[in-house]
């Protein structure tokens, strides 16, 4: 049910580059491929971010993160960007090395959560690697840090290296194919040990186990 499909402007520069790659690809016949770009999506009439989603298979919370979007309502000619960095993950396009990653920060800050807790976590690593206001590069993401201190704790205190159980691995594929129990969340944290009263202030979006998950205000 798709309305318009939109790819990104480029700069004269690149245009130019494409020609002529083109031209020596087709003097030499040289198979070409396209290179990646963003898709935008013009709503239209009736559409939802639920079936927008669902056509890309990604999830509502990386459509949400990716327009930083604070409600599900969207009007017709809105233009929607759809990430292409996700849409590779919605095609299963992930390394081993991506996969243990995720599973690893996973498995660190939610290993005696429940298998939806865990999949929670995931889905807030790849809602942030949608939204514009986090990096766009998975292992970015979970290595991010700000005033130096690592946005997670794994990582800075090294738990991360800790071999990720069978769970955390599957709890990495659900997040990466498209599973969010969160809603769209970008931050979780543990109430009964964290002090950090910034984080308190976020909206909620949910509770899972002993995580709460929140947004931006």
């Amino acid at each position: 049910m798709s309305c318009r499909i939109r790819f990104r402007k480029e700069g004269t520069k690149v245009v130019l580059v494409r020609i002529l790659i083109l031209f020596v690809a087709l003097w030499f016949s040289i198979p070409v491929t396209s290179a990646n770009a963003h898709v935008f999506y013009t709503v239209c009439n009736g559409d939802t971010l639920y079936d927008i989603a669902n056509q890309y298979r990604i999830s509502v919370g990386v459509l949400s993160a990716a327009n930083r979007l604070n409600s599900d309502l969207i009007i017709p000619n809105q233009v929607l960007v759809i990430p292409d960095h996700i849409l590779k993950y919605s095609r299963g396009d992930v390394s081993d090395e991506e996969l243990l990653l995720l599973a690893r920060i996973i498995h660190a800050e939610a290993r005696g959560e429940s298998f939806w807790g865990q999949v929670a976590v995931g889905a807030v690593i790849i809602n942030r690697l949608a939204s514009p206001d986090f990096p766009s590069d998975l292992r970015e993401v979970i290595y991010q840090r700000t005033s130096n201190v690592y946005q997670f704790t794994p990582v800075g205190d090294g738990s991360i290296v800790l071999k990720p159980d069978e769970r955390a691995i599957n709890a990495a594929r659900h997040a990466l194919q498209g599973s969010d129990p969160t809603q769209g969340a970008l931050f979780f944290y543990n109430p009964d040990k964290t002090n950090d009263t910034w984080i308190r202030t976020l909206p909620v979006m949910t509770r899972i186990g002993n995580h709460v998950f929140a947004t931006q205000i």
